[in-house]
This record gives C-alpha cells, sequence and structure tokens, in this order.
C-alpha cells in the first residue's frame, strides 16, 4: 500500500520511512501541510499519516480541508499527547485514527492495516474477495485455502487490486504504486507482473480472476458482484417480440 506521512520532525521521519517500508510499503513523505494537500489532491494515496503539529497547517485543520475538498484518504494522526481531547478533536476533524507519541512501531503498522482495511469495506485482519484472500499482515495469499507463493512485485500488484475491487486501475498507477516514481521501469513490465501473477492465480483455482479492460488497465473481478451485474445487462437488453400464432 501506498502512504503520505506528513512529519517535519527529519529524525522521525527517517525511523518512520524505514518502519513502513519494512512492512513492504511505498512511502512519500513530506514535512508541511500545505505539500501535503497538494499530493493529495494530485496523487492517490491508501493512507495519510499526520502529524497533528506542522510549521504551516496545524495538522487537524489538514484533515478538515481534505475532507472539505471531499478527499475520502483515511487518515491515521499522530498526536504529542494521549489525552482524551486530543483524540476527540482529531476523530472530529476528520480522523479516521490517532495514535500518540511515542508509539510501538508494531502497533503502527497495525493500525495503518486496520484503518486502510475498514475504508475499503473489509471487517476482517484478512481481505477475501470470493475464493481469494490476502493478509495485509503476513502477506499471505490463498485460494480457496491454497497457498499461493508470490514475489514482493506480485504481491503489491494483487494488494492494490484487492484493495481497489471492482475499479479499473491504469499501469502507471501500479508503476506508481510499486515504485512511488524513483527509478520506474518500462510501463510494459507491469504487463508481464500481471501475466506472471494470473498464472499463479490460475494453478490455484481462480482463473480469470483478474479482468482486461482495453486501452484501460486491469481490474479485479468480484465474483460476488458479477450475477448481479449479468442480471442488470440481461434486463437492459431489447427482448423479442412475442408472435401470436395464428388461429
Amino acid at each position: 500500500m501506498r502512504i503520505l506521512l506528513v512529519e517535519d520532525d527529519r529524525a522521525l521521519t527517517q525511523n518512520l520511512v524505514a518502519t513502513l517500508k519494512a512492512a513492504s510499503m511505498v512511502v512519500d513523505a513530506v514535512e508541511t501541510g500545505e505539500e501535503a494537500l497538494e499530493y493529495c489532491r494530485l496523487y492517490d494515496f491508501d493512507m495519510v499519516l499526520l502529524d497533528g503539529g506542522l510549521p504551516d497547517i496545524e495538522g487537524y485543520d489538514v484533515v478538515r480541508r481534505l475532507r472539505a475538498a471531499r478527499l475520502a484518504t483515511p487518515v491515521l494522526m499522530l498526536s504529542e499527547t494521549a489525552s482524551p481531547q486530543a483524540k476527540v478533536k482529531g476523530f472530529a476533524a476528520g480522523a479516521d485514527d490517532v495514535i500518540a507519541k511515542p508509539f510501538d512501531a508494531q502497533e503502527l503498522v497495525a493500525r495503518i492495516q486496520a484503518v486502510v482495511r475498514r475504508a475499503k469495506g473489509f471487517a476482517q485482519s484478512s481481505l477475501s474477495v470470493g475464493d481469494l484472500t490476502l493478509n495485509l499482515g503476513s502477506r499471505e495469499v490463498t485460494v480457496a485455502g491454497t497457498p499461493i507463493h508470490l514475489t514482493g512485485k506480485e504481491y503489491a500488484i494483487l494488494e492494490l487490486l484487492v484493495l481497489r475491487k471492482g475499479m479499473v486501475l491504469t499501469k502507471e498507477a501500479f508503476l506508481n504504486h510499486l515504485y512511488g516514481g524513483m527509478d520506474e521501469p518500462e510501463v510494459k513490465i507491469i504487463d508481464v507482473f500481471i501475466c506472471k501473477l494470473r498464472k499463479k492465480l490460475a494453478q490455484a483455482g481462480a482463473d480469470n480472476a483478474i479482468g482486461t479492460v482495453w486501452g484501460r488497465g486491469y481490474m479485479l473481478r468480484d465474483p460476488a458482484a458479477q450475477p448481479a451485474a449479468a442480471k442488470a445487462q440481461s434486463a437492459a437488453m431489447p427482448q423479442a417480440p412475442v408472435l401470436a400464432r395464428a388461429a
């Protein structure tokens, strides 16, 4: 998943970036609230990790402006105190969770995963679409209980597809998610990753899980939504006229 870190303490930023990258997250780091707002307008993040005290704008105001702009990106605020008032202020501003400094690295990662999971409509610790199950914590993937061994890039692509199930994702979106704008390879590498991922899913029994939308990109098919879509499509088709037989 891709995280926007907004923190002006450079030593803490360095530690947080290392922690999040160790959890296989792509991290963009900025130091001011204005930068955070601009990044959120331009790019698609799974979460914003936001310090409450910034040099230009208070973190709570950043959240308010995000919500006023109808940007629903989940926000986890870093509070200087563990007081109930600080948490209430964060929630009232529109934050999804608040954690007080200093915090345990493992707890922070777990909270990020929980907030992202809830924001995408998954109630359990694992993300399931049909027979496909992906565990954000352990990075394990199974199809109907059968484990699938994926490379880091294959897992990251599948994670993005699951978190955006039903949405068409461009190859550029995958590149941005995988590399965060740093040393990006040619866009055609995404076709290679998708091909290998499809083959592994098909071998485990999840054939046709990843669909191609020609000229646009790829999407994860939700089996639960397909019957309803087919029914709606059938209902929309013009019916052949019924000809009465001559007596």
